[in-house]
């Protein structure tokens, strides 16, 4: 037999209430709803009645942060029945972190993640207080820690950053400004954003573009224009972006000093089997393959081979060729 109504509205709000984790400024209703399948309307109406019915810490199993906020688009305060954005509201959401009772792998990861979220939220001073306190546990150093508690948090090649990610929080077409990163030129394009990536190459954003999908390098966008123009995103942009950034495995062997290379152009290396001079690996590369390949073998040396697929072979002579004929032109 079904759940009753009420419950299944209700059981959609931990969703909710994950989407809003992390997100100080909220985000707005309508975006919220889509998400989770349901109109503005009766969202509002679920999460006021889900704070106004006690006990106060749970209902139907279900946790609640401590409170809420409804607010106008810009932040200020405004009646719930008319409000456009909600947020949550934490009472003491910095006061314990309990990062001594961590591991080093799990310090780490934290570490890891608190860096990259304070690039894109640089202005956010309790989360800067929170990386120093990491940086302090994971190298006992007072003054490393002072460092990270003054620092910009952010290259100045991140400055697409912060605007793309509210592009996408507000579904607002950008124009961009981009170098290509494997073919010649500067390009202008208008994309819709649907997701950032942290990658080993840095931020990524994966975005549609006149109906595909398409991956670009913040590090490569020269300029950026967010547009009054808004979009609606795809009910299947999750299957699309895994299909944009399926991989392709290649079998290669390089001198064991060679391997920062492979590293560098490939998502995923698994080592196949090594010895004293090289090692034999298994590379997850995006597209274009034959490229990554090509640079791959050019900087990792004549002792470099591709052992799989054959047609890789001579992914390696054939990009040198084509840069000699560059060159002479």
């Amino acid at each position: 037999m079904a759940a009753p109504k009420y419950i299944q509205r209700f059981a959609r709000l931990p969703e909710v209430f994950d989407l809003l984790t992390g997100r100080p400024g909220g985000l707005p209703l309508r975006q919220l709803a889509s998400a989770v399948g349901t109109s503005v309307d009766e969202l509002r109406e679920d999460l006021l009645t889900f704070y106004a019915t006690e006990p106060k810490n749970a209902l139907f199993g279900l946790q609640r942060p401590d409170s809420i906020d409804f607010c106008a688009a810009d932040g200020s305060e405004a009646d719930p029945a008319d409000a456009e954005v909600v947020r949550i509201i934490g009472e003491q959401p910095w006061d314990e972190l309990g990062v001594e009772y961590l591991d080093a792998s799990e310090l780490a990861l934290i570490y890891t993640a608190a860096s990259a979220l304070l690039e894109m939220r640089p202005e956010d001073d309790d989360l800067r207080g929170a990386v120093a306190v990491l940086t302090q546990t994971m190298l006992a150093d007072p003054d490393a820690a002072a460092d990270a508690a003054g620092s910009p948090g952010r290259p100045s090649w991140h400055e697409a950053l912060e605007p793309l990610r509210t592009a996408i929080d507000e579904r607002h077409r950008v124009r961009i400004t981009y170098s290509a990163a494997w073919s010649e030129g500067v390009r202008e394009r208008v994309i819709e954003p649907w997701r950032l990536v942290q990658t080993r190459r840095g931020w990524e954003v994966d975005a549609g573009v006149d109906g595909d999908v398409r991956t670009y390098l913040l590090a490569h966008i020269r300029s950026l224009d967010v547009q009054e123009e808004t979009f609606d995103v795809p009910a299947d942009v999750d299957a699309r972006i895994e299909a944009q950034r399926a991989t392709t495995t290649v079998r290669v062997r390089v001198p064991h000093g060679a391997r920062w290379a492979a590293d560098f152009h490939a998502e995923r290396v698994d080592v196949v089997t090594d010895d004293e001079l090289t090692a034999t690996l298994d590379l997850a590369l995006l597209p274009p393959v034959e490229q990554r390949i090509g640079q791959l073998l050019l900087v990792a040396g004549d002792d470099a081979r591709v052992l799989a697929p054959s047609a890789l072979i001579a992914a390696g002579p054939a990009l040198a060729e084509e840069l000699l004929a560059h060159h002479r032109g």
